[in-house]
């Protein structure tokens, strides 16, 4: 059986061969420009000097490629990218959910928990679900919600205010800034 290797739908550089215009606006390793000449010419110019013809602006006319060392060029992008990623900093939502009967130590429990959390820098996303008959009591759900945004208001402010989705009232609330 035969097996093809799948394509990858990422972009062709525009490297030496693979640049496909007729001519070409080239700039030299230190900067300077060497004007406008034929795509074979480009590329023997640069590996005479043992560099790579790399097409910077494709959309300009002419389009624009210098002779570089790709190989180290294109190391030095990824280690931005890498770099870059690192010092990037994402918000964890953490989820914690209240029952409208919900017992006063468990309240304490959680309430713990999400000053823990928010302490910490993370959001916390706070849920309560009505099951069954519970959802023609909704006016004592929005006490115990309110109770906890009151409790938790010295370190956390609301961010999206309590709204019913479903069956589920839910409030997100994120740490304060110091």
């Amino acid at each position: 059986m035969h097996y093809n290797k799948p394509k990858r739908n990422v972009p062709e550089e525009l490297v030496n061969e693979n640049i496909h215009f007729h001519e070409v606006l080239v700039i030299g390793p230190a900067g300077e420009q060497l004007g406008v000449m034929m795509r074979r010419e480009a590329i023997e110019k640069a590996y005479e000097m043992n560099l790579d013809l790399y097409c910077v602006a494709p959309n300009a006319q002419p389009p624009v490629c210098k002779i570089m060392d790709y190989g180290k060029y294109h190391f030095n992008e990824q280690k931005k990218a890498r770099e870059a990623k690192k010092k990037q900093h994402t918000t964890e939502i953490k989820p914690l959910r209240l029952s409208p009967v919900i017992d006063q130590h468990d309240f304490d429990t959680k309430l713990k928990q999400a000053r823990k959390w928010t302490e910490d820098g993370q959001k916390v996303k706070i849920d309560m679900r009505f099951r069954g008959r519970m959802i023609t009591r909704k006016e004592v759900g929005e006490q115990i919600m309110n109770k906890f945004i009151e409790q938790m208001a010295d370190c956390a402010v609301v961010e999206k205010a309590p709204n019913m989705e479903g069956n589920t009232m839910s409030v997100v609330l994120s740490p304060k800034k110091k």
